[in-house]
């Protein structure tokens, strides 16, 4: 009963009424991956970030060779690459340190990878996958029991999105309004697309080529959902990024104008949407969220006028405040991009200066 009510109580304070963005001073630390490159296009991405703020994440290195790290709080770093990688990505991670995320073998085909905090790995593969260069399967979201869900690609460029249960079963699905086109399918979002519930949050590529989001109960129900607003042209709609365990998802809004806006959906279906005051108006600018936290707090990135990045976070309450990492450029597609935020409030994520070299970052309140 606490819970529930808590759930309500909170539910309630996300839809209050926006407040205007403040710039708030917060400890912001930037940091590089050893052996990082230093070329534009190189270094260093942040992904994720656990309640133990272990981060992780993948950097390029200067041969343009990409590998997967483990930071602990202390600033040490772990290298992440299965044997036989030869480039290697970690999207994943839960609060028992367990790491997942996808590689390319010798053949450029690509496979999934769970690593066990003991450092053990174990690969993996969705039935179905192609087995070409360039195709094979994906691994971005693990939960606290140790699930994981993702996609995969199959021998005629088609997505599709699967369940991994802990004992390694795999079960494949489709959203059902998925195109069926090269390029098209079912998706699900990266670090946070899985709850502890065993909920799905992903979006889809419809037959024109349009955006539409997706969420997928336990028991295999899925519910399909484009925001008002949402534009339905190629490249346009709605998409889901993140699902946290109250069931609250956040995502990004596309209209016909090209133009971004973040939401919040509510699991009774109500929702909400909002902009980041200073966000650019213009096709390809605006709001967009990257993950919601089990205290229903939004971090994401918005684009200003320029094309500049800058990050934000939104409050429970509605309030928004932005920040921009120290050493971030201030040229189009430069700037600050943040990925994810844990209950503490640290948000994790990259900043692009104005060489195009990449660094992670950590913002702590």
């Amino acid at each position: 009963m606490k819970l529930r009510t808590w759930m309500l109580t909170t539910t309630a304070c996300l839809f209050a009424v926006l407040a205007p963005a403040v710039q708030a001073s917060a400890e912001i630390t930037t940091f590089d991956a050893p052996g990082a490159g230093t070329l534009a296009g190189q270094g260093t991405s942040a992904i994720g970030i656990n309640a133990f703020g272990v981060i992780m994440g993948y950097y390029y290195d200067s041969a343009w060779v990409c590998h997967g790290f483990l930071r602990t709080p202390n600033g040490e770093f772990t290298t992440i690459d299965p044997e036989g990688s030869t480039c290697t990505f970690a999207l994943g991670l839960n609060q028992e340190g367990a790491v997942v995320g996808d590689f390319y073998d010798s053949a450029g085909i690509l496979h999934g990878f769970v690593r066990a905090p003991n450092g053990t790995f174990t690969t993996f593969d969705a039935p179905g996958a192609g087995t070409s260069n360039g195709l094979g399967t994906y691994a971005q979201s693990i939960n606290d029991l140790g699930a994981i869900a993702s996609f995969y690609q199959d021998a005629n460029g088609v997505f599709h999105s699967y369940l991994r249960a802990p004992n390694g079963k795999i079960t494949t699905f489709d959203a059902p309004g998925a195109g069926t086109g090269n390029g098209q399918g079912t998706f699900v979002d990266f670090f946070s697309g899985l709850n502890d519930a065993g909920t799905i949050s992903g979006y889809y590529l419809n037959s024109r080529g349009a955006y539409e989001g997706f969420l997928r109960a336990p028991n295999g129900t899925i519910t399909e959902f484009n925001a008002p607003g949402a534009g339905i042209g190629p490249g346009q709609g709605s998409s889901f990024a993140s699902i946290d365990n109250l069931w609250l998802t956040t995502g990004t809004n596309q209209d016909s104008n090209g133009l971004y806006h973040g939401f919040l959906r509510a699991p009774n279906g109500t929702l909400v949407t909002f902009d980041v005051p200073g966000a650019g108006a213009g096709n390809g600018q605006g709001t967009s969220p990257s993950n919601i936290n089990d205290l229903a707090a939004i971090t994401g990135v918005y684009i200003d006028s320029a094309g500049v990045n800058h990050g934000f976070l939104r409050a429970p309450n509605g309030s928004i405040t932005t920040f921009d990492a120290p050493d971030a450029g201030t040229g189009n597609g430069q700037g600050t991009i943040p990925q994810s935020n844990n209950l503490e409030g640290a948000i994790v994520g990259q900043s692009i200066d104005s060489a195009g070299v990449y660094h992670g970052f950590v913002r702590k309140p």
